[in-house]
């Protein structure tokens, strides 16, 4: 656990997919694992922690919380950086993300990201900001609660590189070849590793943003 960096939590960030967050107090379910517990005695959750350091990642476990209303974030961290091939690469405006979901982000960050920032536009990723990833909230349209609200999802809104250049998704999605050609590729590298991923071509909600969520499925638009 050396080379993680404890940072101050922050504040839970809203994320962008058409649905306005609902506002709850954190409320403890039992006494053992309400707020303020930390659950990494589980296997599995000890296991996440020692990949997510593995990758180069720099971020700080988080106790378990429960928000009601079927909103919670278990297992959680919180992730600042990530690791690239030549170098920690940054993250901006993330709450509590569940580690599962923190592991599989960092190596798409690293593989699927920078190395095509690099191959495609010739200059290495330095930063990706996100719009948010917890927020305790419906699926647009929907009574079913969005995987925002397990931390189980993150909203993608730019890639900035290390030669100053911002390549934003409302920007770039539909201008210029070669931001075209990367977001497109960052896309494609983003369906194969998570559950479900949603750009703008999947509706206007997400004209601004890549919609990342953890899973087993296939869902990829």
């Amino acid at each position: 656990m050396r080379r993680i960096l404890a940072i101050a939590f922050l504040p839970l960030a809203l994320a962008g997919c058409g649905v306005s967050p609902e506002t709850r107090e954190p409320v403890s379910r039992a006494p053992t694992s309400g707020v303020g517990s930390v659950n990494w005695e589980k296997p599995a959750a000890r296991q996440c922690v020692r990949e997510l350091s593995a990758s180069g990642a720099q971020f700080a476990p988080l106790s378990d919380r429960y928000y009601g209303a079927g909103c919670q974030a278990l297992d959680s961290v919180q992730l600042d950086r990530v690791g690239g091939d030549l170098g920690p690469l940054v993250v901006t405006n993330l709450g509590p993300l569940a580690c599962p979901m923190a592991n599989t982000f960092a190596a798409w960050a690293r593989y699927g990201v920078d190395r095509a920032a690099r191959q495609i536009l010739g200059s290495p990723l330095a930063r990706i900001e996100t719009m948010g990833s917890y927020s305790c909230r419906n699926v647009a349209g929907t009574s079913r609660r969005s995987a925002h609200s397990r931390a189980e999802a993150v909203d993608i809104g730019a890639f900035v590189l290390e030669d100053g250049r911002r390549i934003s998704v409302k920007s770039g999605w539909n201008s210029g070849e070669k931001e075209r050609e990367f977001l497109r590729t960052v896309h494609r590298s983003a369906c194969k590793r998570f559950g479900t991923v949603l750009g703008p071509d999947y509706n206007a909600a997400h004209a601004d943003h890549l919609h990342l969520e953890h899973g087993n499925g296939s869902f990829c638009r």
